[in-house]
């Protein structure tokens, strides 16, 4: 399977009060089995949520699960599967399969 590569950069915007740590900026690399730029795309695209919000969802899910899938066998995400996927199911399928069904 391909893997794309990506450094992750986090970087604390405020400026840390007097008396406050002052944090470094944090960078990683990382693999994903997808285009992480693809998926925030499709995520942004759908309008549901402003672009940061987007982009914010789609990462951390992506970077989380890529997580799981590589550790699968580990039982700290025995119980997470399966209700990572149904929720994975509904943000493909888009805001109406989130809404919940009206009462008729």
């Amino acid at each position: 399977m391909r893997e794309h590569r990506y450094r992750i950069t986090l970087e604390h915007l405020a400026t840390p009060k007097q008396g406050e740590p002052t944090n470094a900026a944090i960078h990683f690399e990382t693999g994903n089995h997808d285009d992480l730029f693809a998926i925030i795309g499709k995520v942004r695209a759908r309008g549901q949520f402003d672009d940061d919000t987007a982009a914010s969802l789609a990462l951390g899910l992506k970077l989380f699960t890529e997580v799981m899938l590589k550790n699968r066998s580990d039982p700290l995400f025995a119980e997470i599967h399966q209700p990572m996927r149904d929720f994975i199911q509904k943000l493909k399928a888009g805001p109406q399969a989130a809404a919940p069904a009206s009462e008729t």
